[in-house]
């Protein structure tokens, strides 16, 4: 069974850093896409940024230049580096994986999501 698990997540104040990771486990045989999304109360689950399995990457235009997406494809692991964080990127941040992976005798291919790791920023 695959798992994402996310962890890092954090009090941190406003200008610092903070770095999460995300590592696949399960009998994996693929990872493709890779991305974090956040959450913020009453608000919808928003893309931050993804990266391909070459290391192609893309941002969401409120991130960009402050967080940095990476992955270590040998450790099935999908890092986000946040700096110089304000008080609007707190939110519960989600890792996500397009994963193709053996279970239940057959192999295919889909979405999972992490259970999510809360990041809060003060003023």
């Amino acid at each position: 069974q695959v798992q994402l698990v996310e962890s890092g997540g954090g009090l941190v104040q406003a200008g610092g850093s903070l770095r999460l990771s995300c590592l696949a486990s399960g009998s994996i045989n693929s990872i493709y896409d890779m991305g974090w999304y956040r959450q913020a109360p009453g608000k919808q689950r928003e893309l931050v940024a993804t990266i391909t399995r070459l290391g192609s990457t893309n941002y969401a235009d409120s991130v960009k230049g402050r967080f940095t997406i990476s992955r270590d494809n040998a450790k099935k692991t999908v890092y986000l580096q946040m700096n110089s964080v304000k008080p609007e990127d707190t939110a519960a941040y989600y890792c996500n994986a397009d994963i193709y992976s053996y279970s239940s005798g057959r192999y295919s291919r889909r979405d999972y999501w992490g259970q999510g790791t809360q990041v809060t920023v003060s003023s």
